[in-house]
């Protein structure tokens, strides 16, 4: 799967000059974490998170000027992750730069969705079994249901081909990482006793 299978979309975003006081509305009624900060265009310019507004508002005062615009909190600049970024890289970005809410854009920088704490938590809601019964059932399509064995653990798809003809592994890998619980795929060549089924 890929950022662009779990994002959330359409995406509330706001301006560098967007009162604080309205992003704090924003967030609270929609009980958003952050919000993308974008230009006219709607280009990734900056992030602005629930940490950042508390921050502002009650800094010292001897700490900061005034704050009244997302400029004056806003984190900048921010990275996006493509649309095309797989799951595990996603999660693997908000762990290391501890954020609840990271922004997907296109190839131009243009914000075109994002991926939450609770998008990643929704696919772990998905056990190994019923992934692997619908990784089968995209693999039917192509191929047929004997040629692929298929194994899910963790939410990562180990497919076997008993044709061995790796001409068809990488439509064969799209198909099992388009499914929703599937972290990665990789497929093998092999036979039915290689990998355990599972039913």
């Amino acid at each position: 799967m890929r950022a662009r299978d779990i994002m959330t979309t359409p995406v509330v975003t706001v301006s560098a000059t967007t009162e604080v006081a309205k992003a704090a509305t924003l967030m609270a009624d929609n009980r958003f974490s952050a919000l993308p900060v974008v230009d006219a265009a709607g280009t990734l310019v900056g992030i602005v998170t629930e940490y950042d507004l508390v921050r502002g508002r009650f800094a010292e005062s001897s700490e900061r000027t005034a704050v009244r615009a997302v400029a004056d909190v806003m984190t900048a600049p921010a990275e996006g992750l493509l649309s095309g970024t797989p799951v595990a890289e996603v999660a693997r970005a908000m762990v290391d730069r501890k954020r609840r809410c990271v922004p997907v854009v296109d190839g131009g920088g243009r914000v075109v969705g994002v991926v939450t704490r609770r998008d990643l938590v929704r696919l772990l809601s998905r056990s190994d079994v019923d992934i692997a019964i619908d990784v089968r059932a995209a693999l039917t399509v192509f191929g047929g249901r004997s040629r692929w064995t298929v194994r899910v653990a963790d939410g990562v798809a180990a497919v076997i081909d008993r044709f061995d003809d790796s001409s068809d592994w990488e439509v064969a890998r799209a198909l099992a990482e388009s499914v929703s619980g599937v972290v990665r795929a990789s497929v093998h060549s092999g036979h039915a006793g290689d990998v355990d089924e599972m039913s």
